[in-house]
Parts: structure tokens; sequence; C-alpha cells
């Protein structure tokens, strides 16, 4: 399985970014796929999920009301929409994905390499 991001960047508080992750290989139609982030010092955490069908989402409590992650058409894309972005949400984001519905870290089974997101004053 891999997984490849993009639409990182450097942004101004307040502004949105679209991030992309295009998956391939062997994926089952049962997978979940997700983003977490990693800021500097600290532990990797979890940010929002969503079923292979895109029925079910969950997001971090963070994130909730700015964030929305959804499959494209083709099922192997997934996004992450960020609206009204905050210093704090400054991290290396990361696509995930897992045959199981899980918001821990150590528990997901495949990480594409991150996309740098810096969200300045």
């Amino acid at each position: 399985v891999q997984l490849v991001e993009s639409g990182g960047g450097l942004v101004q508080a307040g502004a949105s970014l679209r991030l992309s992750c295009a998956a391939s290989g062997h994926i089952l139609s049962t997978y979940t796929m997700g983003w977490f982030r990693q800021a500097p010092g600290k532990e990797r955490e979890f940010v929002a999920l969503v079923t292979w069908t895109g029925t079910r989402t969950h997001y971090a409590d963070s994130v909730v009301g700015r964030f929305t992650i959804s499959r494209g058409n083709a099922k192997n894309m997934v996004y992450l929409q960020m609206n009204k972005l905050k210093p704090e949400d400054t991290a290396v984001y990361y696509c995930a994905t897992d045959a199981d519905w899980t918001i821990f870290a150590i528990d997901i089974d495949y990480w594409g390499q991150g996309t740098q997101v810096t969200v300045s004053l």
C-alpha cells in the first residue's frame, strides 16, 4: 500500500488549505482512511477518519467545525479541507489507512510520507 499526500504549505491564520492523499496498492473496500498530524516535540495525533465508502466520519475535538474529511469520486482519494486555520494547527500531516476504525496512531498499518502545514499569525 502506498499513500502520497500533497497540498501542504504556509498560510496565515484564518486561511484555508486542502490536503489530498492518493492511495494505491492492495486496499480492501473495508479499509478506513484518515489524517493524523505531528507537531514538533509532540506525539502524532488523530485528526479525522472516514470509511472507505465515505458514509461515516469522525473528527478530533480540536478540528470539529473547521476541518472536513471526504473521499473522492475515485475511491482511492481522500481529502482534508481545512478552514479557519490556527497557528496551533501547524504540523506535519500524515495520510493513513488501516483495516480497523481506529484513532490511535500506534494501531495504524500504513502511512504516507507527510506534508508540512504551517500557519502563521
